[in-house]
Order: structure tokens, then C-alpha cells, then sequence
């Protein structure tokens, strides 16, 4: 079985955050920290390297872990984000991970890394609702794949995904830990629940 500690971790914090007022999600408070800290700090532990991947306030995101922005896609969605990481990551089995994404539960990476049996499987998360494809498993190899993808223009996560085999991973025992936090509403709801 791949071990969570052989892989590393990017937290996606690269995007515009349309429906944020364009605001930097990451960098969003909760519960008095910025919602990538949350992430950061669930994920440490499970893995061996952690990285951020973003475009703005890199100083900002620099002062918690190394920084990785897009490199030939920039702001091309989640897909640039996998790019960047699968690029510069030192493993080769990258975990990806949105910021908006606070709750991650404690054993995601092994999840993961249990269901995953060749290079060219990608794990994403289901919550027994639906899939969260930006929560993924993949493997360096898939690089060129995604690379002639982005080149011809398209930016559709499913789309790509469509091209290689998918595992989706069964979560539906933690589904509230995938809790997305997409709109200012989502945020306000769930500061008011108080920290977990």
C-alpha cells in the first residue's frame, strides 16, 4: 500500500474567488485563523511535505508553507492548481486539496492512498451525495495528459477526469468534513457553529 508519508500535499488556494467577492479564500478568516491555516494544520500530519498553491498574497501564504503559482495556466481552475503540483511536488503521488475545505478529516491521505492500486487510477472523495473532484489522489505520471488537456483549451475538472480511470473514495461516514465553503453565507454558517 502507498504510504500517506511518501506523498505530498497541495492545498488549492490559486483561484479568483468569483463568488467570494473575488476575495482570496485562503486567506478568509475562521474561527480567527485564515481558512488555508485550518487546512494546513489537518494535513500536516498526514503526509510528508505540505504545499500551497497560489497567485495572490504569495508573502502571505509564503509565511506558512513553500508556494507553488500556476505556471503556464494561471487561474485556469482547480486543473492549473493540479499542474503546478504535479510539476513541482517532490513526490510522485500528489493529494490535492481546496482551502475552502477546513474540516479534512485526519485520515483523507491514507483513504486515499489505500484505494489507489496503479499510476493511472485517480482517487476523489465521495461523500455519499456527490463526488468532490477537487479533493484527489493523483499520480505524476497523468502530467502530460492534463498538460495536452489544458493546452487545447478546456478547463473542465469531470472532462478531464473522463480520460482515466476514476476510484471514488467512500467518505460518507465524515460527509460534513467536506464541507465547501463557496459563498460568504457558507463562511458565516459555519463560524457561527464554533470550531470542531
Amino acid at each position: 500500500m502507498l504510504d500517506p508519508k511518501d506523498i505530498t500535499a497541495v492545498i488549492l488556494a490559486g483561484g479568483r474567488g468569483l463568488r467570494m467577492q473575488g476575495a482570496d479564500k485562503g486567506l478568509l478568516p475562521l474561527w480567527g485563523r485564515p481558512l488555508v491555516s485550518h487546512v494546513l494544520e489537518r494535513l500536516s500530519p498526514q503526509v510528508g511535505q505540505v504545499l500551497i498553491n497560489a497567485n495572490r498574497n504569495l508573502e502571505h501564504y509564503r509565511e506558512l508553507a513553500t508556494v507553488i503559482p500556476d505556471d503556464g495556466y494561471q487561474f485556469a481552475g482547480p486543473l492549473a492548481g493540479f499542474e503546478a503540483g504535479l510539476t513541482h511536488a517532490p513526490s510522485e503521488w500528489v493529494l490535492f486539496v481546496p482551502c475552502d475545505s477546513p474540516l479534512v478529516p485526519a485520515d483523507l491521505a491514507a483513504r486515499l492512498c489505500a484505494s489507489v492500486h496503479r499510476h493511472d487510477q485517480i482517487a476523489v472523495v465521495d461523500d455519499g451525495t456527490q463526488l468532490h473532484a477537487a479533493t484527489a489522489l493523483i499520480h505524476q505520471s497523468l502530467l502530460p495528459s492534463l498538460c495536452n488537456y489544458l493546452d487545447g483549451g478546456d478547463r473542465k475538472l469531470q472532462l478531464w477526469y473522463e480520460r482515466h480511470q476514476l476510484v471514488p473514495v467512500d467518505f460518507s461516514d465524515q460527509a460534513e468534513a467536506f464541507y465547501n465553503l463557496n459563498t460568504p453565507e457558507a463562511l458565516v454558517a459555519l463560524e457561527g457553529r464554533g470550531e470542531t
